[in-house]
């Protein structure tokens, strides 16, 4: 699957700030139907993102849309009405708010239906957000609903209304993470890592909605890849380079793990079982992650 180290949000109902953003220097573009749009402007706002996926030239960068929840009468039309006039041209459908693997495959199966009717033989995959306690519950069987899922999206802001965990931003750090001993959001994170790695999914770290703060989003961002995150959701384009940095390993890096994998064949080749690599020893945990970590690497 594609690398998704930065993804950039633009609302649908702004056609100046989605054509900057099919050429902007991302992995992925999603056009959101849900939150950024009011709902007297929900039908142009679909207007805009067929006509996005039709005319413009997104080049290497995948193609998606945020639907409305699936609690709402919007989300049907959102699929019918994109699907079925640019479907050819779409990567991608993020649904917000997945609760259960019903609500999977209730889209699996709408997709499968317009797939059909507009004879395209391309499945279109999902992403799905998990931002519900319900999400975090059920996150395990969500991340097995349906072939179609390519990645598992972490949305901060939603969860923590969900929680009632008090929170003055979306991702932002305020006095509530500085007096919790620890990081608020490790168990949600970490199952939602857990979950894509146990499927081969990617895993999508939340917003960080003060975009003038590049220290703060500098740090989230640590802490997701810390945890296994491959990438993170931005807001707005002056995130995106430090993203695309922080979630791109290092050429120190790629060296190390090549050097360790050379290292540990030189051993295996003269029958030698302990081995030895910058003072340290190596077992079969240290390939796993130099391998992975080579996996990671992008041109």
């Amino acid at each position: 699957m594609q690398p998704e180290r930065n993804m950039l949000f633009v609302p649908a109902n702004n056609w100046r700030m989605i054509t900057k953003a099919a050429a902007a220097p991302t992995d992925s573009v999603c056009i959101d139907l849900e939150d950024a749009v009011a709902v007297a402007e929900k039908p142009a706002a679909r207007t805009n993102v067929i006509r996005a996926f039709r005319e413009l030239d997104f080049g290497p960068r995948l193609r998606m849309f945020r639907i409305n929840g699936l609690d709402t009468p919007f989300a049907y039309r959102d699929l019918i009405e994109v699907v079925e006039a640019a479907g050819d041209k779409i990567d991608l459908v993020m649904v917000p708010k997945s609760g259960s693997a019903a609500d999977v495959q209730f889209v699996d199966r709408l997709l499968t239906q317009i797939e059909q009717y507009c004879d395209r033989a391309r499945p279109i995959g999902l992403e799905l957000q998990i931002e519900t306690a319900s999400g975090f519950l059920y996150c395990r069987e969500i991340a097995a609903a349906s072939p179609r899922l390519q990645a598992i999206v972490f949305g901060v802001g939603d969860y923590s209304a969900s929680m009632q965990m008090p929170s003055t931003g979306i991702g932002d750090f305020d006095q509530h993470d500085t007096l919790y001993p620890g990081h608020r959001w490790h168990a949600v994170m970490h199952t939602v890592v857990a979950a894509a790695r146990a499927h081969g999914l990617r895993a999508i770290d939340g917003p960080y909605a003060a975009f003038n703060d590049p220290a703060g989003f500098e740090k989230s961002c640590r802490i997701a890849l810390a945890l296994g995150f491959d990438g993170k959701q931005c807001i707005h384009p002056s995130q995106l380079a430090m993203a695309q940095s922080i979630f791109s390993p290092s050429p120190e890096a790629i060296a190390q793990a090549e050097s360790l994998l050379a290292a540990y064949a030189e051993a295996a080749s003269a029958g030698r079982g302990a081995v030895t690599h910058d003072g340290k020893m190596i077992d079969a945990a240290n390939l796993r992650m130099a391998r992975a970590l080579i996996a990671r690497k992008t041109s």
